[in-house]
């Protein structure tokens, strides 16, 4: 049986533990946040969840995320990856606490999956229990809402996420159409934890369909 998991690679974790007063105001940073921990890795929706388990751990705040354009295979720099996250926090033993945090799950927990074995034909489906504080205000619902994040290649993601619609108890929060910046598409869905489970399941067994028949319509 082959492993079909693919974990992100960190490419590089930084503290700023006083911020300069420019920076700060650009990233619009409140008073009291004077600390910045950054984050670069190599797939760009670990590090959305990552970030958002960071605000669970410690008491820090999502400032930026953002996905590079084409993907880490075309990477600006050996340490660019395909995703930056920043998070804020009052003092740098807070912003340390979160940076743990997303080494700790990005190393052990959160990965991409291999559709039938191909490491260059992947998947991403979440089942998030209890979301933090950045995907609560990113996909509009309130912290600790159950949610399934669903990323594949366009086609595959498109037909799958309207599967799961039809086939769980959940509503669309996001639609990532596609193109996103790395090329694939998928959705972000609320409900129960039970309902983001097995929209998760359908999303997954639907995507591996596709590809074993891509022309049958």
């Amino acid at each position: 049986m082959f492993d079909n998991k693919v974990y992100a690679n960190i490419c590089s974790l930084q503290l700023i533990s006083n911020a300069s007063d420019a920076l700060k105001e650009k990233f619009h940073l409140k008073n009291d946040q004077t600390s910045l921990g950054l984050v670069t890795l190599t797939l760009d929706d670990v590090g959305y969840v990552a970030l958002d388990e960071a605000t669970k751990a410690a008491d820090v705040t999502v400032v930026y995320a953002k996905s590079f354009y084409a993907g880490s295979d075309f990477a600006s720099g050996p340490l660019s990856g395909e995703f930056i996250g920043i998070i804020a926090g009052s003092t740098p033993e807070e912003v340390k606490s979160g940076l743990d945090s997303i080494q700790q799950i990005v190393q052990s927990t959160l990965y991409f999956e291999k559709i039938n074995g191909n490491d260059e034909h992947l998947l991403f489906a979440k089942t998030i229990s209890s979301c933090g504080t950045y995907l609560a205000k990113e996909n509009d619902v309130q912290e600790g809402q159950s949610l399934a994040y669903l990323i594949a290649p366009p086609i595959e993601a498109l037909v799958a996420v309207d599967a799961a619609l039809k086939a769980a108890d959940v509503e669309i929060c996001q639609l990532f159409s596609p193109p996103t910046e790395t090329n694939f598409a998928g959705a972000i869905l609320k409900g129960s934890q039970s309902s983001c489970a097995a929209a998760v399941d359908t999303f997954r067994d639907k995507v591996y369909q596709i590809t074993a028949h891509p022309l049958d319509y």
